[in-house]
Parts: structure tokens; sequence; C-alpha cells
């Protein structure tokens, strides 16, 4: 939900939640320096599929 330059989201959630995610290919490596981490095509598809099921009312 922190989305920016269209794939990159922050790194302000846990570590072991961090290293799921990369394992399971939905973001790129979440270790360096850099303040915000790459989705995959794979994981930007997942989230904006949660967003809608979770944020949404059907009509």
């Amino acid at each position: 939900m922190t989305l920016h330059d269209g794939d990159r989201a922050w790194k302000g959630f846990d570590w072991d939640v961090m290293d799921r995610l990369y394992k399971k290919g939905l973001i790129a490596n979440p270790r360096g320096k850099s303040k915000s981490v790459v989705l995959s095509d794979e994981g930007l598809q997942r989230s904006e599929e949660l967003i809608r099921a979770l944020f949404t009312r059907a009509k």
C-alpha cells in the first residue's frame, strides 16, 4: 500500500516477512542500502489482486 515509482515499496516490514516474500519470488532481494524494494511482476500482480479483494466493495 506504499507503492511508488510503479513497482517499489518501502522496506518498513519485518525482515522475516521480507525474506519469505523474496524466497517466494514476489520481491527483489531486500538486503542492501536502498530504503525500498522492487516487486517482481508476479508480486505486483498479486498485491493488486489482494488490494482489490480486501479493500473494495463488490457491486
